[in-house]
């Protein structure tokens, strides 16, 4: 069997998350354990003043062993109304928000009882806008096999993603700021976000 990477189900995926769907044979495990202050409920995009966390709430974030399956979502605070905001007033001046604006504010607006659920649909969405394949989902915890790429684990190391800068949108005042979400270099390079991600490298 050829390796595989494993991949945790993550809110807003980062670009070395989609430069692995594109290069290699990934899973999206929602059978391992939920794991707090991770990339399964935080999102980092650039906002005016620098990198921004966007945290989706959950609820029983300190359940211990928590399947990633039954975590549940928590709208107790207007987190999607904020988040919103914050991607609207981020990217609003970026060259292809938008075009795509349409296709994901509904996420921000419809409730979703599951995080998975949220994050796999938006994982779609991605997906479908720039033709990158959409990976395979378990249930189930996977066991890691000889030459698979685990990166579950909060502090795992996996493949390295060579990538070149491209043009964010406060290159006028900031410094680039790499590996931030994909809708970073979504609404950055549109439809070439997909040729961008073809030239990075796995090492």
């Amino acid at each position: 069997m050829d390796a595989k990477i494993l991949l945790p189900c993550s809110y807003l995926p980062s670009v070395d998350y989609f430069a692995c769907l594109v290069h290699r044979s990934c899973v999206v495990d929602l059978g391992e354990h939920f794991v707090k202050r991770s990339e399964r409920n935080r999102a980092r995009i650039l906002a005016a003043d620098g990198v921004m966390d966007l945290t989706a709430h959950v609820a029983h974030a300190d359940r211990p062993r928590q399947p990633m399956r039954d975590v549940r979502l928590d709208y107790s605070k207007r987190w999607q109304h904020q988040h919103w905001g914050a991607l609207v007033a981020s990217y609003k001046a970026s060259p292809y928000f938008d075009y795509f604006a349409d296709a994901l504010a509904p996420f921000y607006q419809e409730r979703f009882r599951f995080l998975v659920d949220f994050n796999l649909r938006l994982l779609e969405t991605l997906c479908t806008l720039v033709r990158v394949p959409m990976p395979e989902v378990s249930q189930q915890y996977v066991e890691a096999g000889p030459g698979d790429a685990d990166l579950r684990p909060k502090h795992a190391k996996g493949p390295a993603v060579v990538a070149e800068p491209y043009v964010q949108v406060f290159a006028d005042r900031q410094s680039f700021q790499p590996n931030l979400s994909f809708v970073d270099l979504l609404f950055a390079e549109g439809p070439g976000s997909l040729l961008f991600l073809k030239r990075c490298r796995l090492e």
